[in-house]
């Protein structure tokens, strides 16, 4: 075996750990969450994306753990369980068109791309697009589009979305998001103070109607908006 196949073959074991780590997580919060158990596609596709190559290099040997790393510009990348439950919690189909706010280096967005038909993601850092969007291209990830640009506006000329995730969290829930969701979507956004945020779960009905319901308390880096 080659160095470079024990590297590969150490990391798929280290992604198995993750995806456990994450099932016992979940279970542990099932009383807040009402969720024992995530979906399998979606713990399939978190054994499926290589963590390592969307964390910087420096980071590679923790990009396993089930806990936020540090991206640069006082941003991280979000803990896998949390990626995992937002995901799940989204619901979502193939057919979909998601909204994917706050890119990162663009883990969430390659987690979104196996699952659904379409994904538009929006970061206000460039050197953060800059790097995410290799790191896509790396993968060979085809179905994302992404621009830089403040993630509170949304992305209207695409709107709207089937499904909106979004990986900062406002003080509250921006109003061009929650009209850029179609009737029958569903959001999941942190949002609140930085000490008090709530995960949200806000779904549409046919009519246009509103519900919002609280998750579980998270901690994210605050939704950066433009003046």
């Amino acid at each position: 075996m080659t160095t470079g196949d024990g590297i590969v073959s150490q990391y798929a074991e280290l992604r198995r750990e993750m995806v456990e780590q994450i099932a016992r997580h979940a279970q542990l919060a099932s009383g807040e969450t009402g969720i024992v158990s995530l979906s399998e596609t979606v713990m399939e596709v978190m054994n499926a994306v290589p963590r390592h190559e969307f964390v910087p290099v420096e980071l590679r040997a923790f990009a396993y753990s089930d806990s936020p790393l540090p991206i640069g510009f006082d941003k991280t990348i979000s803990q896998p369980f949390i990626v995992a439950l937002m995901t799940d919690l989204l619901d979502l189909q193939p057919t979909d068109r998601v909204l994917d706010v706050g890119t990162g280096l663009g883990y969430q967005a390659a987690i979104l791309a196996k699952l659904v038909e379409r994904v538009y993601t929006v970061e206000i850092l460039e050197e953060l697009a800059e790097g995410a969007r290799r790191r896509l291209a790396d993968q060979g990830t085809i179905n994302v589009e992404l621009r830089v640009g403040d993630g509170s506006n949304g992305w209207p000329e695409h709107s709207p979305f089937d499904k909106i995730l979004v990986a900062a969290a406002p003080d509250l829930i921006p109003t061009p998001l929650l009209s850029q969701l179609k009737p029958g979507g569903k959001m999941v956004i942190p949002a609140g103070i930085e000490d008090a945020q709530q995960l949200m779960l806000v779904e549409k009905n046919e009519k246009g109607q509103l519900n919002v319901r609280e998750i579980l308390p998270v901690r994210f880096s605050s939704l950066v908006v433009s003046h």
